[in-house]
């Protein structure tokens, strides 16, 4: 199945999040009962370690008072054009600004923006913004699918203007429908999505694999492994914050999935082969992370096998053949095409660690291989943490202390982005 996944999104707000840090971002909040979620918007923004600046319309002063704001983000809220305390406040705003958010915005704002109209200190500030403009529709009762609303809609998007949401539920008049501003997690996904635009791959395709494959034994039984999907949705994360054009292939996870990516989801190593296959056709990169198995049943019980039909002595006997090598398949493909770019294989071991990764290396053909033992507290599946020894045929890249793996993704996508401008550079030359 191939799908832009915009629903399951991650995003670890307890530790601050490297793409936010010393971001400025204006917030402006508009007269809506949503405004209660802008609190906790500039709440998560300040924790990921944005600089948030908030500016409140009149009407939005009616709902939440600007203290609250204040409070949660340490910085002065705006509320008036002609603050006698702050010069020329829209100019200072827009041209600082790295992210401009609307949220909740109204209709009646967005008919403003739509149409060029200034007469606050948000709109005013909108037209002099240089940066990326994210609106968070909020409206009850079938507004935002007015022919009206709809028209200024589109009539931003052409313009560049990013929109998140809205969602259905049930609203404040107690009517269900499509209006509803998405939550705080949500557009904390989709501003991270706007900060990377940038990036150092921007432009760029990169293929992350992630998570276990299955192999069945029957309907309901099959062999598989202990990973759990995290540093592969980790690493896909990191592109995505680079600026990368991410295309997700994914093994039967249960961590939440990143906003943005282009998911592909498998189960056996034989589906994840093809689809790597056909997905490194026209990329940049691979990041092979997934715990593939490397074995399967030689044979696949159409029923259910019952107890009742094992030997009593022998009990049930399973034959096992080998599944499909993805990174030996890529390697002959590439060597072929000239694509991906750059790959990256992971090595988990349990035992001689350092010296499986480098045979690895070089029997895959791998541009970069990152070694991990899995036998070190904190370094195994399903821990959030993460230990990785970074090689190349040139000897040890760089060696990853014990941390987050959403850093050591950071990392590795890092070294990935240095290695494609390399081959940019010798092209050209």
């Amino acid at each position: 199945m191939l799908a832009l996944y915009l629903n399951r999104f991650t995003l670890n707000v307890m530790e601050p999040i490297t793409l936010f840090q010393n971001k400025r971002i204006v917030l402006g909040v508009t007269g809506s009962i949503a405004c209660y979620k802008s609190v906790d918007l500039a709440s998560k923004l300040t924790q990921a370690g944005a600089q948030v600046d908030v500016i409140m319309t009149e009407a939005a002063q009616k709902f939440v008072t600007p203290l609250a704001f204040r409070s949660v983000t340490g910085r002065p809220v705006y509320t008036d054009m002609w603050q006698l305390e702050t010069h020329v406040a829209h100019v200072n705003l827009g041209e600082t600004a790295d992210l401009l958010i609307i949220a909740p915005a109204t209709a009646h704002t967005i008919a403003k923006l739509a149409h060029g109209l200034a007469d606050n200190l948000l709109t005013v500030t909108a037209l002099a913004a240089r940066s990326p403009l994210l609106i968070a529709p909020a409206m009850d009762g079938g507004m935002y699918e007015h022919p009206a609303t709809q028209n200024n809609v589109h009539l931003l998007q052409e313009r560049g203007v990013i929109f998140a949401g809205p969602a259905k539920g049930r609203m404040a008049s107690g009517l269900t429908g499509l209006g509803r501003m998405l939550e705080p997690m949500e557009l904390l996904a989709h501003a991270r999505l706007a900060l990377a635009q940038n990036g150092p791959l921007a432009g760029r395709h990169v293929v992350v694999t992630a998570g276990p494959t299955r192999e069945p034994i029957d309907p309901v039984r099959f062999i598989s492994n202990r990973s759990t999907g995290k540093q592969g949705l980790a690493v896909a994360q990191a592109a995505l914050d680079a600026g990368a054009r991410v295309t997700l292939i994914c093994g039967p996870v249960f961590e939440p999935i990143p906003l943005g990516v282009t998911l592909i989801q498998v189960e056996t190593t034989q589906e994840m082969g093809e689809a790597v296959l056909e997905a490194v056709k026209d990329a940049d990169a691979l990041f092979m992370v997934a715990a593939v198995a490397d074995f399967r049943p030689g044979a696949r019980s159409d029923k259910k096998i019952k107890k009742t039909e094992m030997d009593e002595e022998w009990g049930l006997a399973i034959g096992l053949e080998v599944t499909l090598d993805i990174l030996s398949a890529v390697k002959a493909q590439r060597e072929k095409t000239g694509y991906p770019l750059v790959t990256l294989g992971f090595a988990a071991e349990t035992h001689n660690a350092f010296e499986y990764g480098r045979q690895k290396l070089w029997r895959k053909g791998l541009n970069f291989i990152a070694v991990n033992d899995v036998m070190q507290p904190g370094a195994g599946f399903a821990s959030d943490t993460n230990q990785v020894v970074l090689l190349s045929s040139a000897g040890v890249v760089e060696e990853i202390p014990m941390q987050s793996k959403t850093v050591i993704a950071e990392r590795l996508v890092h070294h990935v982005a240095r290695a494609l401008g390399r081959v940019n550079e010798a092209d050209s030359g």
